[in-house]
This record gives structure tokens, sequence and C-alpha cells, in this order.
């Protein structure tokens, strides 16, 4: 047990390199879905079809589905400093590059550069909190990294949106060059590298079988609705990377023996990680299906601009921003439990209200119930990562990262696949009975969030399980290991 003295000697480091990892993981994620709004810009600028022009969306998923699963093993095999030089080096370079993109496929390069750095900075700021950031005050920690996850993806589409309106979609790029070259400084002068590193070599066929399972899943999912088109590529990709998957896990869990795995799939032998996911996972589902889903709703039912529809929901991941450190500071005192119940309650209970938006009514009820769902998500987060990462022995904090990121990448794809495909359903049945455009545009997106709402009412159903993590969880792990 550390003394008072060096406990504060490592907050003393830690909080510079927290933060550094934290506002430079924001400008990733934010980073990620600014570039949706711009996309009839970049149509007509390099004259490329909408199918085309969804490869900037469609590549960064699926740069992200490939090398999420491998940051485990890096964060093992490389230091922090050296990870997160790279990391951030590969973001500049990608930011640099579509910021000068002479051509389309130049600005599809630059977008998986930017994605590679961006799968590899949250993991580490997770696997660094849980290492250098003591128990009793994770939940505070985590309540801003929250803010990363859940803030930055709803902002984005409303922060390019004035850009654009003020100057050009390149200004995008070009304003968040120096941002990141700060980061960069920074990181130089506040991180060290006084880590334990391990010296395995990685395994190729786990990389490229990896590759395939993730890659072809998000892939799948990305493009499913292409399927009502007559295309059945996507269906097939699906099948691949499903059949790809089983096979990675059997090879992961021999090498667990054997080797070093590119993934270990051990963190699974903690319940409270397992059903703490799988929480994760639905409420990820249902964040980027709304994304997607209530911008056309807005735009394509109701007639509005992109930019008043982007400022529209800007109050939901403000809220969610301004809650989550206070979420966090509640955790370290009660624990997952009163927080996670009443939040699945309450992003359940919103996602219904959502679905019952009609085409008159009040804007102002739109945001009050996309607000509710944000208070709901933001009593979610911090809770379930603290929770199901703290079950697990050191050893295993960057593997259980890896897999969380991973499984949220996924659970994005397949959300805003369902949330897509039964609005395109909805919408097309009522163009069949009559209905003009915009009417059946409305109807299609309450159906969609009517179907998000029922599979909410699983993370409710689930969220009496999610536990505060033990004292010593090296073993309870054990034991839990032993039982299985």
């Amino acid at each position: 047990m550390p003394t008072a003295e060096e406990q504060e000697k490592l907050t003393g480091r830690v909080v510079p390199v927290m933060t550094v990892l934290v506002v430079t993981a924001f400008m990733m994620i934010l980073n990620e879905t600014t570039l949706g709004i711009a996309i009839p810009h970049l149509m007509a600028d390099f004259e490329v079809t909408q199918t085309t022009a969804q490869w900037l969306s469609t590549g960064f998923m699926l740069t992200m589905a490939i090398v999420i699963p491998a940051t485990g093993f890096i964060i093992q095999r490389y230091t922090t400093r050296a990870i997160f030089m790279f990391a951030v080096g590969s973001f500049i370079l990608g930011t640099l590059l579509a910021a000068l993109a002479p051509t389309f496929a130049v600005i599809v390069v630059a977008r998986v550069l930017q994605a590679i750095g961006t799968a590899i900075i949250m993991p580490l700021l997770m696997t660094t909190m849980l290492t250098s950031v003591p128990v009793q005050h994770r939940g505070t920690v985590m309540g801003f990294i929250s803010v990363v996850i859940s803030v930055a993806p709803a902002i984005g589409p409303s922060v390019s949106g004035l850009i654009i309106q003020a100057l050009d979609w390149r200004w995008i790029f070009f304003i968040m060059l120096p941002l990141a070259v700060i980061a960069l400084v920074l990181g130089l002068i506040l991180i060290r590298t006084d880590e334990d590193i391990i010296g395995a070599r990685i395994s190729i066929p786990s990389l490229l079988i990896s590759a395939v399972a993730f890659g072809g899943i998000v892939y799948g999912l990305s493009t499913i609705s292409e399927v009502f088109a007559g295309n059945w590529l996507p269906v097939v990709v699906l099948a691949a990377g499903a059949i790809a998957l089983v096979i990675f896990v059997i090879y992961q869990n021999r090498l667990t023996r054997t080797g070093t795995p590119l993934l270990d799939f051990r963190p699974f032998r903690s319940r409270n990680y397992t059903v703490a996911v799988i929480v994760v996972m639905i409420a990820m589902a249902s964040i980027f299906g709304t994304i997607i889903v209530m911008p056309l709703y807005l735009q394509l039912g109701r007639g509005l601009s992109v930019l008043d529809a982007g400022l529209l929901l800007l109050p939901g991941g403000l809220v969610m921003g301004l809650a989550a450190p206070f979420i966090g500071r509640i955790y370290d005192k009660v624990g997952p439990r009163p927080l996670v119940i009443p939040g699945t309650v309450v992003v359940s209970a919103g996602i219904f209200l959502i679905s019952m938006l009609g085409d008159n009514t009040p804007l102002w009820e739109l945001t009050a119930f996309h607000v509710l769902m944000s208070v709901g998500m933001s009593m979610l987060m911090t809770p379930l990562m603290t929770a199901s990462l703290g079950s697990l022995p050191r050893p295993l904090y960057s593997h259980g990262s890896a897999i969380m990121n991973t499984l949220q990448q996924l659970a994005g794809a397949a959300g805003t696949a369902v949330f897509i495909a039964v609005l395109a359903i909805g919408a097309g049945a009522a163009e069949a009975r009559g209905l003009d455009a915009a009417a059946a545009q409305v109807e299609g997106a309450q159906h969609a969030f009517l179907v998000g709402g029922f599979v909410s009412l699983v993370a409710v159903a689930l969220s009496p399980l999610v536990k505060k993590p033990v004292d010593d969880p090296d073993a309870q792990f054990a034991l839990e290991a032993a039982a299985r």
C-alpha cells in the first residue's frame, strides 16, 4: 500500500498524462462524426456518387474494427509514450492529407490514417486509467472519459455544420491539425516510459483472421440495407465475418494456453464484466442508431436544414457532457446499481417517447425526449465501463479494454443497420399505402425507434446484475474461472 506521499507523487504524474489522453481522445472521436454532414459537398467537389462517398464512413469504421482488437497486444508490447506518438502521428498525417486532398482516393486514405490513431487512443486511455488511477477515484476519472465516448460523436455534426456554413469542408481538417500537433507536443513532454512491457511477437495469422472477422461483420452490417436493392454481397460478407470470428475465438483461446494471443478472451470469465459489456453494447447501438435516424427524420420528414437538425440534437450531447463527471463521483460513493438500473429505464422511456413523434410534433418535444435519453445514457456509460473493467485482474486490463472498444464498434454498426433497415421497411410500406415521401419517412422513423425501445428492455432486465467490483478482483476472477 503506497504512503500518502507516494500517492501524492503518483497523482501529480497521472493527472497531466490523463488530461492529455482525454483531450486527445475527445478530438479524435469528435473527428469521427464531423465528416458525415459534409458528404454532399465532397460529392460535388470530387464528382463522386453517394455510394462512393459513403466509403469515407465505411472505410473509417472498417479500419477501427480491424485495428482495435490488436490494441490489447500492442499496449502490452510497447510503452504508453511510443503508442501515443504513433497514434497521434498517424492522426496528424491523415488530417493533413485530408485537408489538402486533390482526389477522392487521397481523402479515403487520409480517413484510414485518422482511424488508425483513433482506434488506438481509446483502449490506451482506458488501460492507463486502470493502471494509474486508485480504485476509489476511478468513477470520477471514467466520468470524464465518458464525455469523450458519448458527447464527442453527438456534437460532431453540429461543429462541422457551423464550420461548413462559415468556411469550407477542408477547414474541418485545417482547424483540427494544430490541435493535434499541440497534443503531440504535450504528450512528448508529459508522458514517460517507466512501465513494464512484454517482448512477445505478434501472431500474423491472428491478425489476418481478426481483420476478416471484425472487418467483415462491420462491413456487412454497414451495407446491409443494399439487400433491399437486390445486392446480397453484404449478407455473404457478414456470414464470412461471423465464421471467421468463431475461428478467431477458438484460435485465441488456444494461444492463451500455448503462447501470446492477439486478443485474450478470458475477461468473459468474469460475469460482472460480461453483463456490463452487453448493456454497454445495447446503449451504444441506441446512441449510433439515434444519431443516424434522428437527422433523417428531421431533414426528410420535417424539412429541416442539416444545420438546424444538428443544433436540435446538440442539447442532448451537452447534457451528457455536463452530467458525466458528476455521475462518476456518485459512482465512487454508491457503486453502479443505483445509477445503472434507473439509467436503463430512463433510456428506454426516452426511446419509446421518441417513437411517438409525428409530422406535426413540436420540435421542443423532440429535443426534450432526446435530452431525457441522454440523461439516461450519462447514468449508464461511466458506471458500466468502470464496473466491468474494474472486475478484471491487472494483466487483463488492456485486453478487456480492447474487447469492450471492439464490441462498441460492432454494436454501433449493428444499431445503425437495424435502425436504418426498419426505417426503410416502414417507409416503403407507408409509401405503398399512398403516403407522400415525407410522411413515409416519419412513419419509418417511428418504427425504427419502436424496435430500438423493445431492444432497450433487454438492458433494463440485465441492469440489476451489474455489481460493484470487489476489493480483490484477482482473487474473485480466479474463483469465477475455477467455477467454470
